[in-house]
């Protein structure tokens, strides 16, 4: 038997029992779409965040205050008020920080906006105009805070496009007024949409001047403190420099004796974005093993299968072997067969697994990525899989005594 004649043979055995088949592709479809989507999503979940985190600029320091202590408890890392308007203004020196480009402090929280007859509850952000550099940010209307509007302690708010929509609909909110804790303030600008995530809706939120939102909206014994400190370095290339610069004016200024434990913590968006992927790709590889089980299973149905069928062709193999037929062609021929079930389950599976990839984003909210390599690595799989698990059967019809084999019933 030719190689012509041995595929001929395997499509034809396969064809014969269509059902039989049909089921034994079925497991290694459902397997491989799985793993498919599993993997995808993966990839599309790192992609998401990776574009989330870049957003932000991949040269941007985050000072955050260190842990709090009340009552013997002690609170997360953010809980203490140890950040100043003067940590801000020393990091900003240039004599102190060389390869800082600009600092961006900020006080943050969430208070209720009014405007004619409609309110809505959003974050306010106290910053200064070098926040929307920083935060890689643009208006779409109207205009951002002013050096003058921080000095003045001006009632001046910018809103972001989803907290303007719900405030005026469509009408332009530039000139307009807002109350905020009893406080009027004029809009002077809308950002530009910046999408949201999870974690946070930048696309919801008011800011206004660090001063007036010190003075106005905070106030107390926290009225000189920030939340946080965004530090922005002249390139992505002295990040490390930068750090190192931030780190060592905010010990000395904090006057850090222990610097294993510093009141404050500084992040970089290398650093989140290592974390956040790693997370990913932890989930992935955990996802991608579950989905996995489904590929042997599918395996051991071809090996059911083609045992099976080496019992039935009994006879037909014995006779084979009495017309010549050798062992190797006949092992040949159900590998043949285990192979076209394997590849036929990896292409229907791929299949499934691009149809998945299109229509889930809109039900998930969530990107899949399917790209070339997985496709490929899929089908290399499924047929994989298909040799494998049809070796021991084609081994056991080609040990058969063709004798045996005729005297079967």
């Amino acid at each position: 038997m030719n190689w012509l004649e041995t595929m001929r043979s395997g499509l034809e055995a396969v064809r014969t029992h269509r059902l039989r088949s049909g089921l034994t592709v079925l497991g290694i479809l459902i397997g491989i779409a799985a793993v498919m989507l599993t993997v995808g999503l993966g990839l599309g979940a790192q992609s998401t965040i990776s574009a989330q985190v870049n957003a932000l600029g991949s040269n941007l320091l985050i000072v955050t205050p260190g842990s709090s202590t009340s009552g013997g408890v002690r609170g997360g890392f953010g809980s203490a008020s140890t950040l100043t308007h003067a940590d801000a203004t020393a990091l900003a020196d240039p004599t102190v920080a060389p390869d800082v480009k600009a600092v961006a402090p900020v006080v943050q929280r969430s208070e209720e906006l009014l405007a004619g007859t409609t309110n809505w509850t959003t974050s306010v952000v106290g910053a200064t105009p070098e926040w929307l550099s920083v935060r890689a940010r643009t208006v779409s209307s109207g205009r951002f805070l002013t050096p003058q509007d921080v000095t003045d302690g001006g009632a001046v708010a910018v809103l972001g496009s989803s907290t303007a929509e719900q405030l005026f609909g469509r009408r332009d909110p530039v000139g307009q007024s807002v109350t905020i804790n009893a406080v009027p303030f004029t809009v002077v600008g809308v950002l530009a949409s910046a999408g949201s995530s999870a974690a946070s809706n930048d696309d919801d939120q008011a800011v206004v001047p660090i001063s007036t939102a010190s003075a106005r909206l905070v106030g107390g014994a926290t009225a000189g403190s920030v939340q946080t400190i965004y530090v922005q370095a002249r390139s992505a290339d002295v990040v490390s420099a930068a750090y190192q610069e931030v780190d060592a004016e905010l010990a000395a200024l904090h006057k850090t004796t222990d610097p294993t434990s510093p009141d404050y913590t500084i992040a970089t968006q290398q650093s989140l974005l290592s974390t956040a992927n790693s997370i990913a790709k932890t989930l992935t590889v955990l996802l991608g093993g579950i989905a996995a089980i489904s590929l042997l299973v599918g395996g051991i149905g071809v090996m059911n299968i083609m045992l099976v069928s080496v019992t039935e062709r009994v006879r037909e193999i014995g006779l084979r072997k009495a017309l010549g037929a050798t062992p190797r062609a006949i092992r040949r021929q159900f590998l043949v067969e285990s192979s076209v079930l394997g590849l036929v389950g990896g292409l229907l599976g791929l299949a499934l697994g691009i149809i998945g990839a299109l229509l889930l984003p809109r039900v998930i909210s969530n990107p899949v990525t399917i790209s070339p390599a997985a496709a490929v690595g899929a089908l290399a799989v499924a047929v994989g899989i298909g040799v494998a698990f049809g070796v021991y059967p084609a081994s056991r019809a080609a040990r058969l005594a063709p004798i045996d084999a005729l005297r079967s019933e």
